[in-house]
């Protein structure tokens, strides 16, 4: 276990190798770390992270497959404990178009990351999982021995990659924890990170878009067997992730007993079940109007959706979410308004939603970019 409690002084000698530390959760967690007193070590290629995340942060930019710059990262900071890999492709539609670049980029350069660490003595692990690898119950509540079924080559990249981490703890020194994030939503409250690609692809990146440029929002799949035949999710605040990272760094070693099972997954989810209706509602309430609204088909890859049942996070980690899907969309909305000034791109003006009546000034969106790391 990283040796710090709750209320004990800051260690800065404590280090964290942060894989993907300069994307939207990496870099998120990167700061949750510092702030309990954990140093992020940061490795990003910036194929879509952002090298303003990584200012003042001990930071190297390459692949995750580089055998020799892991190695040298390990040998100018020999005191990391343990590593955090965020570092993913996400977009469902696109993984179903470009399979072969996910399966590369998702799981063999994982293996590659991983082959690396134990070559380097490190015996720690956390990852960044998904809970789109669910098969939903009938309820659409799934726990962490609910039955796996992956629809999308994303959502398989992961799955093959926590069977194939099982089997490496099993056979070598290596203790993994996986974390199957539900579905995160907003941003670092104090608006030092947040989503870093220009034109976000989930649902409430696409509901800002819509109500940003007077557009419709296209509600994606109005079949599903759910309360209102839209998909169901379970909306998470990223802070809230971050936060449950750092109490799965300290209480690592206390999950993993010497003589126990060196593979576990923890569900990281509210329990509460929110349909995209719902959310459309709760984006309305905040917004403070109303956003036009296309019902569509159903896009490549997409599932119904699943809630979390579990309270295992709250059992191993002693974690809780303490914000609320309108802290979130909150966030979200703050966050999109600051996004260039934090991250310093020159954009002609543009109009973000502002909460209530009104709109507020904000650097424009830029296209491009890949789709964002987790």
């Amino acid at each position: 276990m990283l040796p710090r409690t709750e209320n004990a002084p800051a260690l800065p000698e404590v280090k964290v190798l942060v894989v993907g530390g300069a994307g939207f959760i990496g870099s998120t967690v990167a700061t949750a770390c510092l702030e309990n007193g954990i140093t992020p070590v940061i490795l990003d290629n910036l194929s879509t992270g952002r090298e303003e995340f990584t200012r003042g942060r001990i930071f190297y930019q390459g692949d995750m497959a580089d055998g020799p710059l892991l190695d040298k990262i390990f040998a100018e900071h020999p005191d990391i404990q343990a590593v955090v890999h965020c570092a993913a492709l996400i977009v469902v539609p696109e993984s179903v178009a470009h399979p072969l670049r996910y399966y590369r980029e998702n799981v063999a350069k994982s293996l590659d990351l991983v082959e690396s660490l134990i070559r380097n003595g490190c015996t720690r692990l956390l990852f960044s999982s998904s809970a789109s690898i669910y098969q939903p119950g009938a309820d659409f509540t799934v726990d962490e021995s609910s039955p796996i079924e992956a629809l999308s080559p994303y959502a398989r990249s992961k799955a093959m990659l926590e069977q194939m981490l099982e089997d490496v703890a099993r056979a070598y020194p290596l203790r993994v924890l996986s974390l199957r994030y539900f579905n995160p939503i907003g941003a670092d409250p104090r608006l030092r990170t947040g989503l870093q690609v220009p034109r976000p692809t989930h649902v409430l990146g696409r509901l800002i878009e819509a109500a940003r440029g007077g557009e419709e929002f296209p509600l994606t799949g109005t079949d599903w067997p759910t309360r209102d035949g839209s998909g169901i999710r379970d909306y998470v605040h990223v802070w809230d992730l971050a936060r449950a990272h750092v109490l799965a760094l300290r209480r690592f070693d206390s999950i993993f007993p010497a003589d126990g099972d060196a593979y576990t997954v923890i569900n990281l989810g509210t329990g509460d079940g929110t349909t995209v209706r719902e959310l459309v509602t709760a984006f309305e309430q905040v917004l403070g109007h109303s956003v036009k609204v296309h019902e569509t088909d159903r896009r490549p890859g997409d599932s119904a959706g699943t809630y979390t049942r579990s309270d295992r996070a709250r059992e191993l980690l002693g974690w809780t979410p303490t914000y609320s899907i309108a802290d979130g969309i909150r966030d979200s909305l703050r966050w999109m308004a600051e996004r260039d000034s934090v991250l310093g791109a020159p954009a002609p003006t543009a109009t973000v939603p502002a909460m209530g009546d009104g709109t507020r000034d904000a650097a424009a969106v830029v296209t491009g970019g890949d789709p964002a790391p987790c």
